[in-house]
């Protein structure tokens, strides 16, 4: 990592309960999270955003959550995110086949109709070439409503804030998740010009 990150004990008192309960859903504490603990009401900000995106109650499958934290973090190249997001998918009850095949998903029959238009709107927003037309946004609305539409885009918005985070200072994965190498593809939906 590019910045020492704090030590559990030597973080602001009011962060123990999230590391706590990383160690208990984990086994460990996140070497992100103590990198954001150097800046103890920013993070608490960005857990509490992360625990309304990713609540029980989220319109929004948690397998299809998964999915697409898993793509965000494969274009945005956090190795440790998509090491914890993939062991999350597999946790969600994706087989290791698909997360394999998800970077060169459009080559893949494994992902369903939803399942696509979504990771097309993910690619869309992530990308800086891309945009979201009109006609991804039809797309979306054969499977997604309106509010819907904004949960996902909160959830990608916020997994490229978190993947960007954890890749600039360069935060490893730490072994949750031990996948074959992908197959090619990080490029595979990215229109050219």
């Amino acid at each position: 990592m590019w910045i020492k990150p704090n030590t559990e004990h030597g973080s602001a008192w009011y962060l123990r309960p999230f590391f706590w309960n990383q160690r208990r859903k984990y086994g460990d504490v996140l070497d992100a999270a103590l990198l954001w603990a150097r800046s103890p009401k920013l993070f608490m900000g960005v857990a509490c955003l992360y625990g309304m995106i990713d609540r029980r109650s989220s319109p929004i499958s948690p397998a299809l959550r998964s999915l697409l934290t898993v793509r965000v973090s494969q274009i945005n190249h956090c190795s440790f995110c998509v090491d914890i997001n993939s062991a999350t998918l597999v946790k969600r009850g994706a087989s290791l086949e698909k997360v394999s095949a998800l970077a060169a998903w459009r080559q893949s029959a494994l992902f369903d109709e939803k399942e696509r238009d979504a990771l097309d709107y993910a690619e869309a927003i992530t990308w800086s070439d891309r945009e979201v037309d009109a006609d991804l946004v039809e797309r979306l609305r054969r499977h997604f409503n309106d509010d819907e539409i904004v949960e996902l885009t909160g959830l990608i918005a916020f997994q490229n804030m978190s993947s960007k985070f954890n890749s600039a200072l360069n935060v490893p994965p730490q072994g949750f998740c031990q996948l074959p190498e992908p197959s090619t593809g990080d490029d595979s939906g990215k229109k050219s010009g």
